[in-house]
């Protein structure tokens, strides 16, 4: 098999990337995932939790509103659009966007799944990508979407009852009259907290610790969302690099809060256990670091650390790591390793068009899906631009003008790019 571009993962962002690959002719394309069928983060699918983004913000619809793989084409496939219309929905929930990625997966023909890319190299001219099943594919480009891993504290004792958040549906066990403690002030911390304190009856004692000084939420609002727009992106890729970290850590909160209506709900939560429903303890413990996890007689000592350096001490039968993800090189790349270039972080190093910085030829481009944070903005983790990004990938690939999007008005309302010479400002009398 040789391929024009070969997709290592199928996730959210590659999906798109193969989405959009479905409408141009003459490029030959496949992505491969080692599950058995597309999933999203199947451990943290909370009946109620709803997307951050629109649903607009799909696979396609802000470059090719007129493609077949659209949410809004989803919903008149399966016979509901009239019906989702009517609820007024502000946003939709992760499980319907996950089912409409999941139908996307299941009617490209250019998705495959269980099945492992276990090697990726090049001999001087393709790239040769190896299966689980002993497989060689050949491709020009590859598209890496594998996705982040989760963030784990060092030398945190992993098992049946410490385990990262992103695994908490399915490892969640009974937890009546257990001592439980959430590590992590984030949205997945608070969903989480909130679901414990549904359970009745639940855990006896809860605990949440954040390193972050409040439990902050988002910043929302028609302005803060001019950041997760093409202009913002172009204006922050001008920036050297000492003012993006600067943009980065002033803009953190606009995509790593918690919803308030998430933390809403935990704060009536906690006001009913408190003084409605008199069971169970529950305390939030935020500007504490978790520093030692240590396994003792069948439970869990905690150290966390305060910001004035005072330590507390907590014993816990279930520890849930609400920790966050990194994101790193892939196993698969490893005999590229020493060929290509890495943030200080771990992730790819990426320049114009997410093509991954690397000693091939030009003509052998690595696309990086989700290791643009520092040198594409805050919101390359997110799913905002995840349609411009796969056409600008697709025009970069195929050196051809495929989208319009790409060349229509982009400055946006907000004036990011400083202009060049004076501004004249007149008020009129």
């Amino acid at each position: 098999m040789t391929l024009d571009l070969a997709g290592i993962g199928i996730g959210p962002f590659n999906l798109s990337l193969a989405a959009l690959a479905d409408n141009v002719t003459g490029l030959d394309v496949a992505f491969f995932d080692r599950k058995p069928n597309f999933t999203w983060h199947p451990g943290l699918a909370f009946e109620d939790s709803e997307m951050q983004t629109s649903y607009l913000k799909d696979m396609v619809t802000p470059v090719q509103p007129t493609s077949s793989w659209s949410f809004l084409n989803y919903l008149v496939v399966q016979g509901r659009f009239y019906d989702f219309m009517a609820a007024r929905f502000d946003t939709v929930s992760r499980r319907e966007f996950t089912d409409y990625m999941a139908w996307v997966a299941e009617s490209l023909g250019t998705c495959t799944f269980a099945t492992s890319i276990q090697e990726v190299d090049h001999d001087g001219n393709r790239f040769t990508l190896k299966t689980d099943s002993g497989q060689t594919i050949r491709a020009t480009s590859i598209a890496v979407g594998t996705g982040p891993v989760p963030r784990i504290p060092a030398d945190a004792p992993l098992g049946q009852n410490c385990y990262h958040g992103i695994e908490y549906l399915n490892r969640k066990a009974d937890m009546r009259g257990k001592r439980v403690v959430v590590v992590g002030g984030g949205q997945t911390g608070a969903e989480i907290v909130l679901d414990l304190l549904s359970e009745h009856p639940g855990p006896d004692e809860l605990t949440w610790l954040s390193r972050r000084d409040a439990f902050w939420h988002l910043q929302e609002g028609s302005l803060v969302d001019q950041i997760f727009t093409p202009a913002y992106q172009r204006a922050y890729r001008q920036l050297p690099a000492e003012i993006q970290q600067h943009a980065l850590a002033n803009q953190k909160y606009s995509s790593d809060g918690l919803t308030p209506a998430t933390a809403d709900q935990v704060y009536r939560a906690l006001y009913r256990q408190r003084y409605v429903n008199g069971h169970g303890q529950t305390s939030l413990r935020p500007g504490r670091e978790v520093t030692h996890i240590t396994p003792r007689y069948g439970a869990f000592e905690l150290t966390a650390t305060a910001t004035d350096g005072q330590t507390e001490g907590l014993t816990a039968d279930v520890v849930i790591l609400a920790t966050g993800f990194e994101t790193t090189l892939p196993d698969c790349l490893s005999p590229l390793a020493s060929r290509i270039d890495l943030q200080p972080g771990g992730a790819l190093q990426l320049g114009d068009a997410y093509r991954v910085q690397w000693d091939g030829p030009d003509d052998a481009p690595i696309y990086g899906l989700n290791h643009g944070r520092q040198s594409h903005g805050i919101v390359d983790p997110q799913l905002s631009l995840t349609a411009w990004r796969s056409a600008v990938i697709l025009e970069d690939l195929t050196n051809r003008h495929l989208f319009a999007a790409l060349r229509g008005n982009q400055v946006g309302l907000v004036d990011w790019e400083t202009m060049s010479g004076p501004v004249d400002i007149r008020i009129s009398a």
